[in-house]
């Protein structure tokens, strides 16, 4: 029963990392990019009707992860609090960078509520990527010094980073330079992905400069994803063991590697919607190539001492997970009428719809 609950929360982080990926691509695209009104009001148009929804599926998985998997809940928001708050206040302020923009119509208003839209997506991205490291990386549970643990085993606490920057330390931080690096792909991809939903959902000046960026960008990803891959080999000895071990999932990577591949040739696609549909490939193939990675661990040990949070150890009693089964298939029965609808109402371009304007 645990092993379903799993697949449920990674399947709603997924799709998480889709939707809202492209909102937090679209906000780095208008930071830097949208020099003129015109291409700023497309730009909130593309994602005005989806972004406050989009943001539930964040929520969800927060409650699947308290309902199913207690102990890593309770693990992770006390070890990850000091960032968790940072993520917090950072969808805050691009919330209202794109509900208050509106309010006033003047250039110092506009530009104070634009730059908070902008740089909160870039951070978001930043520190989502980071936040995948980290569990990646895995965490020195129990808080372990000098061979003895000081806390509970599941107990952890991470500052923002440590002086040697270094993953490997005894006592790391949030960020460091592995971390740092996912961090960086994550923006470069939710980037290329934000771009491909404008260009989808929108008749703007900015397609043809963005299809060019994308282009220009896949190389970088491509990039920083090999570097990634050697680099992995230094924090996990053997990183393909699951792959080796079951064979099927060889399918995730090569999904990964399609959706990337696939956006070379975002300037030639004739319907373009395909750019989208490629960056999608890549952003679900990557984490679930990440996940699989680590499986059956939700949370690696970095000790000896303390054993690592897995499907098995941190799952709540089979009769709740049970029961809850019942009440998850009415809810994916109203989120897919939800999200039917919204999508066909605001099927097509978005030039016209006119969002922010007060």
């Amino acid at each position: 029963m645990e092993y379903f609950w799993y697949i449920v929360l990674v399947a709603m982080l997924a799709v998480y990392v889709v939707l809202d990926g492209y909102d937090f691509g679209a906000g780095i695209i208008h930071l830097f990019f949208a020099k003129e009104e015109k291409d700023k009001k497309a730009i909130t148009n593309a994602i005005g009707p989806f972004w406050d929804a989009n943001e539930v599926w964040l929520i969800a998985a927060g409650g699947v992860l308290f309902f199913a998997f207690p102990t890593l809940y309770a693990s992770s928001f006390s070890g990850f609090y000091l960032p968790l708050m940072m993520v917090l206040w950072l969808l805050i302020f691009r919330a209202v960078g794109l509900e208050l923009r509106g309010q006033i119509h003047h250039p110092l208003w506009e530009a104070i509520w634009d730059k908070a839209f902008g740089i909160a997506s870039l951070l978001l991205a930043l520190f989502f990527g980071a936040a995948l490291g980290n569990v990646v990386r895995g965490v020195n549970l129990g808080m372990v010094q000098n061979g003895i643990s000081t806390h509970e085993p599941h107990y952890f606490f991470l500052p923002l980073w440590n002086e040697s920057f270094s993953p490997q330390a005894e006592h790391q931080g949030i960020i460091d330079w592995f971390t740092l690096m996912l961090g960086i792909i994550a923006v470069v991809a939710l980037t290329i992905h934000g771009a491909n939903w404008i260009i989808f959902k929108t008749n703007s000046d900015l397609n043809s400069k963005l299809k060019n960026v994308v282009f220009k960008l896949n190389f970088v990803l491509l990039a920083l994803v090999i570097l990634s891959l050697f680099i992995w080999h230094i924090i996990e000895p053997q990183p393909f063991h699951n792959f080796i071990k079951y064979p099927f999932l060889w399918v995730l990577p090569i999904i990964t590697f399609i959706g990337i591949f696939g956006l070379f040739k975002v300037r030639t696609f004739k319907k373009d919607g395909y750019g989208f549909i490629f960056s999608s490939l890549f952003l679900v193939g990557g984490l679930a190539s990440t996940v699989a990675s680590i499986f059956p661990k939700l949370l690696p040990s970095t000790n000896a001492i303390n054993p690592s949070l897995t499907v098995e150890n941190v799952a709540t009693h089979e009769y709740g997970l049970s029961v809850g089964m019942s009440w998850f298939f009415i809810a994916v029965v109203l989120v897919a009428i939800y999200f039917t609808i919204q999508y066909r109402v605001f099927k097509g371009k978005m030039d016209d719809i006119g969002y922010g304007e007060h």
